[in-house]
């Protein structure tokens, strides 16, 4: 039978076959090189900052201080996606069924080798929030059984938990900390909060409500490995110490971790751990590790939402046995769990090559990135300081909130009170939107505000495309829109 020729042979080369057609002479693009960014990289790493922007895709009047919140992707692994979005779309049946199963592994033995754990134990998902809602869906609750957060918790997380309080028995007990808080006092918060549930202290068991006081048990611990905001360090790897001494499970949210601090999941091993790929990694949204150590994922028995890897008890019934349509590979029941996860454009999952390419043949290597981007959000916080007048950024004595963070927080002209030019305390969250839309429709960028301890903070991300005098710019125009609050327009 012959082939059918495209709808218009001058914008697709590539044939449609018809059953009984020769695959001899035409080979569809299935498998592109998964060395996909070689063929333009420069033969040395570029310089870190302005020389690194055009191979970004912003617009040319954006102003990108804001990495932290969705991130971006280079112009290579733009190619990559757009090839892998290709080989999908020339056989979608041939790409979901036997192809994009082995190059999901390859993508995922990446990742793995990048946090240094076992392969097995990392499994790719669209973003935290589906992975930290997995875990929590999945486990069995009992009653009496809590969950700790501390109150930087990200807001989604904190909803999560009150959504399973609505429909399961844990119970959540947010433990308040003022920031700035020295590492030690964070985890003496977290020991005072454990043993008083345990332990029934009664000014701590007054805050877990429903469930009697001789049967609660904290049986898990939320925190971050950096705090979206204000945008803070956690001592997360000492956190994981304490939970393994208590007989807590551990999930870190780890949304601002791959690509931003270094990661050693291997050593650390925290009982669930994920964290975007598409944040501080390059790579297109949405992509996310999710590390799950072989002894935990009996406990993960469904992805979310559940699909045909999920294996339901045995049964001896043949009319129990539920066809599966896709072909069974030779990987574990974790990894075959989340291999196929309903329909979507697995396309980002399988940049993850060609985004660790870029950042070793452009912008020479993890070390690299990670030292330029903390060391300019050290610099632009004390420089923006200035420029705003406050002189003061987010940061405890002992200097570890900003340790190696490419994340800072700086406090903000604004003072909240009834008196002329100060903010009533009901017009907080109005303020930071009045001043986030007009940062971007009329100077075209954005300010990550947040309102914390009676104080407004801006949150500058530290990025490779990026240098002092763009924070110092940024400074200013926030600095004029403070003003203009002060004068009550964002009332108008």
């Amino acid at each position: 039978m012959a082939t059918v020729p495209s709808p218009d042979s001058s914008e697709s080369s590539t044939p449609i076959l018809t059953p009984g057609s020769s695959t001899s002479s035409t080979a569809l693009p299935f498998r592109p090189s998964t060395d996909i960014s070689s063929n333009q990289a420069p033969k040395h790493p570029l310089p870190l900052g302005h020389t690194l922007r055009p191979h970004f895709l912003f617009s040319p009047t954006y102003m990108p201080l804001n990495h932290g919140s969705f991130g971006a992707f280079p112009r290579p692994v733009q190619r990559a996606l757009h090839t892998a979005q290709a080989s999908l779309e020339s056989a979608p049946d041939t790409f979901f069924r036997y192809v994009f199963p082995s190059w999901l592994d390859e993508n995922r033995a990446a990742v793995a080798k990048l946090v240094k754990a076992p392969v097995n134990e990392i499994v790719l998902v669209p973003n935290v929030t589906t992975a930290t809602n997995e875990v929590l869906r999945n486990i069995q609750w009992q009653d009496g059984d809590v969950v700790v957060y501390f109150d930087t918790v990200y807001g989604a997380v904190e909803k999560l938990v009150k959504y399973m309080e609505e429909t399961t028995p844990l119970r959540g007990l947010k433990i308040g900390r003022s920031l700035p808080v020295e590492d030690d006092e964070l985890i003496e918060a977290f020991e005072k909060a454990v043993k008083g549930v345990n332990e029934d202290h009664a000014e701590v068991g007054k805050a877990v409500k429903g469930t009697p006081a001789k049967k609660r048990k904290v049986r898990m611990a939320l925190f971050d490995t950096i705090c979206s905001m204000p945008g803070v360090r956690v001592p997360w790897e000492r956190m994981v110490e304490k939970c393994r001494d208590f007989d807590v499970l551990s999930c870190v949210d780890g949304a601002h971790g791959i690509g931003h601090i270094p990661l050693n999941l291997g050593e650390v091993q925290p009982d669930f751990f994920m964290s975007n790929l598409h944040k501080w990694l390059y790579v297109p949204r949405g992509c996310a590790l999710f590390y799950v150590p072989q002894k935990n994922q009996h406990l993960i028995r469904s992805a979310l939402p559940t699909s045909h890897g999920f294996a339901p008890l045995p049964s001896d019934e043949p009319k129990d046995q539920i066809f599966n349509p896709l072909p069974q590979g030779a990987n574990t029941r974790f990894v075959l769990l989340h291999e196929f996860v309903a329909t979507l454009d697995p396309s980002p999952y399988l940049c993850v090559q060609a985004a660790i390419n870029f950042r070793e043949t452009y912008c020479g290597g993890e070390e690299r990135i990670m030292k330029y981007c903390s060391d300019l959000a050290t610099a632009a916080g004390f420089e923006t300081a200035k420029v705003l007048g406050t002189n003061e950024i987010m940061e405890n004595a002992a200097g570890t909130l900003t340790e190696g963070c490419a994340l800072v927080s700086v406090r903000m002209p604004l003072d909240m009170g009834d008196g002329e030019g100060q903010v009533p305390e009901k017009d907080k969250l109005k303020v930071g939107l009045w001043i986030q839309e007009r940062g971007a429709k009329d100077f075209e960028t954005y300010f990550a505000i947040s309102v914390y301890d009676g104080k407004w903070y801006v949150r500058w991300s530290g990025q490779i495309y990026l240098e002092l005098e763009d924070f110092v710019w940024g400074a200013g125009v926030l600095k004029e829109l403070c003003e203009r609050v002060k004068k009550g327009e964002y009332k108008e």
